[in-house]
C-alpha cells in the first residue's frame, strides 16, 4: 500500500447517503467494506467522523442555542456516529476501537494518544468521537490534530465530489477541478476545503491532504494505495 498510517475524515452528511437526515445502514456498509480491504492489506487506520447528519453547532447557534451549548451537542452526535460506524466495521471482519475525547467509559475509551497508536499497531481501526473535546473547534480540526498526534502519513478527506473545484461543481457547470494544490493557495484563495485551522495544523506538521469521492467504489483503497485520486494538497 502507498502509506503506512492514514486518517480518514468522513463527514456526517456523508453516512446518510440521500435521506437528508441520520444514517443510510448501505453507507456504512459500502464504507466498511472499502476499510477492511484497506486494513486487510496491512495499513494502520484512524477515523475521525463529522455529526453534521444528526446536528450541527453552527446551525444551532445560529437558531438561537448557545454557541459552545451548540458544539458540544454536536459532540455527542460524531459519537452516535463513530459507534454506528464501529459496529458496521466489526460487522465486516475489521477488529475497532472508539475513542472519546469526551469521557462516556460506557460505551467508547477515552482518547489515549499512546493507546490509539497501539491499537493500529494491532490492526485494529480506532474512531474518534467527539471532536477534541472542546468547542469552535471543527471535526477537521480535529482530524488534523489527531493525524499530527498519532504520526499519520496523510489525511484522506471523503467528501460527495471528486476533489478541489475553483467554485461549486454543483451549482456552476464550468467549474474546474485541481489535481493539486499548495497549502499557501488553499489558504490565499479561501477554497473550501477544510477550515483555515486543520489547514494551518497540517501545514506545519508537513502532512498532506487528499480530497476525494467516498461514494466511488473501491476509492478508499484506492486513495490509500496512493493512485492518484481527487486533489492533493501538499507543501509548495
Amino acid at each position: 500500500m502507498g502509506y503506512k498510517r492514514v486518517l480518514l475524515k468522513l463527514s456526517g452528511e456523508a453516512l446518510m447517503g440521500e435521506q437528508g437526515y441520520g444514517i443510510d445502514p448501505a453507507i456504512v456498509q459500502s464504507i466498511a467494506k472499502d476499510v477492511a480491504g484497506v486494513v486487510a492489506k496491512g495499513t494502520q487506520l484512524a477515523i475521525v467522523v463529522g455529526g453534521g447528519n444528526i446536528f450541527r453547532g453552527l446551525k444551532g447557534s445560529a437558531a438561537g442555542m448557545d454557541r459552545a451549548t451548540a458544539d458540544y451537542v454536536g459532540m455527542l452526535a460524531t459519537v452516535m456516529n463513530a459507534i454506528t460506524l464501529q459496529d458496521g466495521l466489526e460487522q465486516a471482519g475489521v477488529p475497532t476501537r472508539v475513542q472519546s475525547a469526551i469521557s462516556m467509559q460506557e460505551v467508547a475509551e477515552p482518547y489515549i494518544r499512546r493507546k490509539a497508536i497501539r491499537h493500529m499497531e494491532k490492526g485494529r481501526v480506532v474512531i474518534f468521537g467527539a471532536g477534541t473535546g472542546n468547542p469552535f473547534f471543527t471535526t477537521d480540526t480535529t482530524a488534523a490534530l489527531r493525524a499530527a498526534e498519532i504520526g499519520a502519513d496523510v489525511v484522506f478527506k471523503a467528501t460527495k465530489v471528486d476533489g478541489v473545484y475553483d467554485k461549486d461543481p454543483n451549482k456552476y457547470p464550468d467549474a474546474v477541478r485541481f489535481e493539486s494544490l499548495s497549502f499557501l493557495e488553499v489558504l490565499s484563495s479561501e477554497l473550501e476545503v477544510m477550515d483555515g485551522t486543520a489547514i494551518a495544523l497540517c501545514k506545519d506538521n508537513s502532512i498532506p491532504i487528499v480530497v476525494f469521492d467516498l461514494f466511488g467504489p473501491g476509492n478508499i483503497g484506492r486513495a490509500v494505495s496512493g493512485e492518484p485520486i481527487g486533489t492533493r494538497i501538499q507543501p509548495a
